[in-house]
């Protein structure tokens, strides 16, 4: 790897680890930057699994003293469907010939940017509206799609996690934003060992970007109990989100 390729993987691991930690949406800086690199699509995507994993641990643990249970599930039952979802999703990974994932890429980028978009919204309507807890058979199956798609593209994934938090009765920020960042992990980590198995990893490239990543995802766990309003930050994601959407479209 040359100097230049070391820095982009350093700049946009560490930036990656603070999104992801704040408010998501690191993958939109990771994944590009391992194609611009050279790194195929497919394993890209394997490889920025890996890479965010350090840094959704160190923003776990900053969040350690606000992760607590809502909702109709018990927190492990949670972790076991983030479990579960992330398998499911790799192994979906895997057997996704390289051409269709190629030409899936720019429409998972444009759904996870409007989703990203659409978030924090959704989560409003859905409190204004005084929708109240949802039950456990809705609470799964609302989890398992989105821990799932986690497993299979990560983009996205952390204002994904908000939200349906809040469909299904969350109200706690700090607590889902901390719970938001344990969930991620375990997906990764169960994602991260299936696509390590298939070799699609990196590793060379996951490994610098990985240390920025947790050195960012601490920073950002710290920071973020401390910024009172992310509108700003948020809005920029999503055009970072939408300009990487176009650029790949373009590449077709």
């Amino acid at each position: 790897m040359s100097f230049d390729t070391i820095f982009l993987l350093l700049a946009s691991g560490f930036a990656a680890g603070v999104l992801n930690a704040v408010a998501g949406g690191g993958t939109f800086l990771t994944f590009p930057a391992l194609i611009f690199t050279g790194v195929p699509p497919i394993a890209a995507n394997a490889t920025a699994t890996v890479a965010a994993l350090p840094g959704y641990f160190a923003s776990a643990y900053a969040f350690r003293s606000s992760i607590a249970e809502e909702g109709a599930l018990r927190l492990r039952n949670v972790l076991l469907i983030a479990l579960a979802g992330g398998l499911a999703g790799a192994i979906l990974l895997l057997i996704t010939p390289s051409k269709l994932f190629s030409g899936l890429v720019p429409w998972l980028l444009l759904v996870a940017t409007v989703l990203f978009a659409l978030g924090p919204w959704l989560v409003r309507r859905l409190q204004h509206a005084g929708v109240g807890e949802a039950g456990p058979a809705l609470s799964v199956f609302a989890f398992g799609i989105v821990c799932t798609y986690g497993g299979y593209f990560n983009g996205g994934l952390g204002i994904i996690l908000l939200a349906t938090m809040g469909l299904v009765g969350f109200t706690n920020l700090d607590g889902m934003n901390g719970l938001k960042n344990l969930m991620s992990a375990v997906i990764s980590v169960i994602s991260a060992a299936v696509l390590a198995l298939g070799g699609l990893i990196w590793w060379p490239q996951a490994l610098v970007m990985a240390m920025a990543a947790m050195a960012g995802g601490f920073f950002g766990g710290w920071a973020a109990q401390r910024i009172k309003n992310k509108a700003l930050l948020r809005a920029g994601i999503v055009m970072v989100g939408l300009i990487m959407t176009v650029v790949f479209f373009a590449r077709q």
